[in-house]
């Protein structure tokens, strides 16, 4: 086993990240094995709907700044389309086109009755006052809304957004149309938000790891996890986890990271994130920078943050884990994929293990369409029983024609929403 570096320069390049081409490979792969005919490869390859808007905002300080809004409607044969909208300087329409993509194979995986959408701004949400950044989710609101609706396409947040900006996009959308909360999933409970949706992603990643960990035989409480990410997905995960006596031994964020062998003491740590708004420096840990993050001995591994951050140029020949647990977007890339699998390493995929979110979207779409409000218990309850049968799902489909977690899971997708495009015609 390698040992951990905790000294060597974290500026070691990056792979660009390319989530629309690893989205049509693992597309491509899965078509091919299902024996699709050209004709449906480029039905289900080619996004029903792109939306680029022109936003001008009114800024602080009297200037008008543009900006260029992204919504991509990849699919809609089994529902309205769903999916998040992010903020983050990165952000561009073939990212967008490619998260689209992905989100109509996890609805179908999950068997949700909805296909693939994404949204996105190129800004940095930090550099934005809170009015400037209101102003921005109202004008994209209202120069996408034409391609929005509770039957049509339903946002929710991604990276760089959160209830707030829902709400805002809630309260725009409603002006127009009258209260319509069943536009938008992720809002605060108070305006329709569903009990729950927070921590839905973490969980559906806890539970995800719980079921992979029996079927390869792999130990559970005190074995060893390292998260790369401490936001939404990563910090709930990371709390979960210590509930239930995992060790979480490593975790970075966008400004550094920290290392404890024995476990880190989670609670504590969210406070000294929440105090300086970093993992970074917090006493109970050693330093740990990205390099040596992705070399720390564990059982667990999981990208909780950005994509293409697993590759074949930069680490993954140094990877020291039992199995990849894929909490972010398109966190491997395909040639990483490969190795990992002649490793032996086990890759819990994306659209499965990272899937929570979406399924209690859907809960929170289900309540306000009903006009009714499920208890935190039974949220979890319904979401642990979807997740729990995708990754049978998966898990048996992957021992009965020998291929891995992620081509099972592409392969059940991908074949419903083809099954779903021929009944419903040309």
């Amino acid at each position: 086993m390698p040992e951990t570096s905790l000294d060597v320069p974290s500026d070691v390049p990056a792979q660009p990240i390319d989530i629309g081409g690893i989205a049509r490979l693992q597309f491509d792969a899965a078509a091919e094995l299902l024996g699709l005919s050209d004709s449906m490869q480029d039905q289900l390859r080619m996004p029903f709907r792109e939306v680029a808007v022109h936003v001008p905002v009114l800024m602080g300080d009297g200037s008008v700044r543009s900006f260029m809004g992204y919504r991509v409607q990849h699919n809609g044969a089994r529902g309205p389309t769903k999916g998040g909208i992010r903020y983050h300087p990165d952000v561009d329409r073939e990212e967008v086109q490619g998260l689209a993509a992905l989100m109509t194979w996890k609805t179908a995986l999950l068997d949700l009755p909805y296909g693939g959408a994404k949204g996105g701004i190129p800004v940095d949400p930090g550099e934005l006052q809170r009015f400037e950044l209101e102003r921005l989710t109202r004008k994209f609101t209202e120069r996408t809304a034409l391609a929005l609706g509770p039957y049509r396409d339903i946002p929710a947040p991604d990276m760089g957004t959160d209830a707030q900006v829902m709400a805002w996009l809630l309260d725009e959308y409603s002006g127009k149309r009258g209260y319509s909360p069943a536009v938008v999933t992720g809002k605060p409970v108070s305006l329709g938000g569903s009990l729950g949706r927070d921590e839905a992603t973490g969980r559906g990643v806890l539970i995800t790891m719980q079921e992979a960990a029996r079927d390869y035989s792999l130990p559970w409480e005190g074995a060893r996890a390292s998260i790369q990410g401490f936001g939404n997905v990563g910090g709930h995960l990371a709390t979960l986890l210590h509930e239930q006596g995992v060790r979480v031994v490593a975790v970075t964020d966008a400004w550094g990271g920290v290392l404890n062998e024995d476990g880190l003491d989670v609670p504590a740590l969210h406070e000294h994130a929440d105090r300086s708004g970093s993992v970074a420096e917090f006493p109970e840990a050693e330093p740990l920078n990205d390099y040596g993050f992705w070399r720390v001995p564990c059982d667990y591994l999981v990208p909780a943050a950005l994509g293409s951050v697993i590759t074949k140029e930069d680490n993954v020949a140094d990877l020291d884990c039992r199995m990849v647990v894929e909490a972010a977007n398109a966190p491997t890339t395909p040639i990483a994929d490969k190795i990992l699998e002649e490793r032996g390493i086990p890759v819990v995929p994306d659209i499965l293990a990272n899937a929570g979110g979406a399924v209690v979207s859907y809960f929170e779409w289900t309540q306000n369409l009903q006009q009714l409000r499920w208890e935190i218990e039974a949220v979890r309850e319904a979401l642990k029983k979807k997740m729990v049968a995708a990754y049978r799902n998966v898990a048996e489909t992957a021992r009965e024609r020998t291929i891995s977690l992620r081509t099972a899971a592409y392969l059940i997708a991908v074949e419903r929403v083809a099954e779903t495009e021929e009944l419903r015609g040309h």
